[in-house]
């Protein structure tokens, strides 16, 4: 059974994975607290409880940030709170499944076929618009990296076998003679800062330093909600910082493990954003979302 507890437990495991999956987790565990507590006085209080605990789980998520500041967002105890939360659910989960379908209709016109596509990590976004390239009968490959230490990459893997889109699976540290046979790069995000600077898995950046050496174009597939409109105020995005055991169980006394979890690539890197907004350089793509989403700058 699906409790508030139980989603809390499995984003902070990693069982929920990317961005959007947790986003969407994120707003199930509000409807369960708003279900649970919706006849009692301090309903507000308890919400906002929730959204708290629920913000600790993964640091660097805004998209999960903004699903939540949209769905408590100006909400008054004369309201009746419990209807516009599932009015304000349904819009969610709207937004999502139609941004899904407009990014990877967008992001396919991108590849021809005869491509490589390189890709690092794994993105439910990026994804899509590879399978919509392949039922629009394009002929192309992918090269993907592992994704150490939690090999995310395994999982891009499998999936696209399983659409019947080639793909050859490289160790991170051949990434570089991967992308030298590329044709674009192709990754996801989980954060986008204020500056134009992509927050994703770590090594994006190193392999689009590498792109940008052999003339790669460099395009990052998101949501647009995933935006940090914090970052407008001058908060810097929170790196995550993972357990050096998933790298190296039982390391030796002395060895201190570094295990981020994301790192940050430069907006100069970046050839376009890929959003349902269209596709835009990082600068553009803020102003847009600042004009289409005025709500996600609204400090609670």
């Amino acid at each position: 059974m699906v409790s508030f507890s139980s989603i809390i437990q499995d984003i902070k495991d990693i069982k929920i994975q990317g961005a959007i999956n947790v986003a969407k987790a994120a707003a199930k565990a509000i409807e369960i607290v708003s279900d649970e507590y919706a006849d009692k006085e301090d309903f507000l209080h308890h919400l906002n409880v929730a959204k708290q605990i629920l913000l600790k789980t993964r640091p660097t998520e805004p998209a999960m940030r903004n699903v939540l500041n949209f769905l408590l967002f100006k909400l008054e105890s004369k309201e009746d709170v419990a209807a516009v939360l599932k009015k304000r659910q349904r819009s969610i989960k709207k937004h999502f499944e139609t941004s899904n379908e407009e990014i990877a209709q967008i992001g396919s016109k991108k590849i021809s076929s005869g491509d490589v596509v390189f890709t690092h990590c794994h993105s439910s976004t990026v994804m899509e618009i590879l399978k919509r390239a392949k039922k629009e009968k394009k002929r192309f490959k992918v090269h993907n990296t592992e994704t150490r230490p939690l090999f995310q990459g395994r999982i891009t893997a499998k999936e696209l076998a399983r659409a019947g889109i080639p793909v050859v699976h490289f160790v991170d540290s051949a990434g570089r003679l991967a992308l030298k046979e590329a044709d674009i790069m192709l990754i996801g995000a989980d954060a986008i800062s204020s500056e134009g600077k992509v927050i994703n898995k770590i090594g994006s950046e190193l392999f689009a330093e590498f792109a940008d050496k052999y003339d790669v174009p460099v395009y990052v597939c998101t949501d647009s909600w995933k935006f940090d409109p914090q970052s407008v105020f001058g908060y810097e995005e929170e790196i995550e910082k993972r357990s050096g055991s998933e790298v190296w169980a039982g390391a030796p006394k002395g060895v201190r493990v570094s295990n981020l979890a994301f790192e940050k690539v430069d907006s100069d890197l970046v050839t376009g954003v890929i959003s349902e907004l269209g596709v835009y350089k990082p600068e553009v793509f803020i102003e847009e979302v600042k004009r289409k989403y005025p709500w996600m700058f609204w400090k609670s």
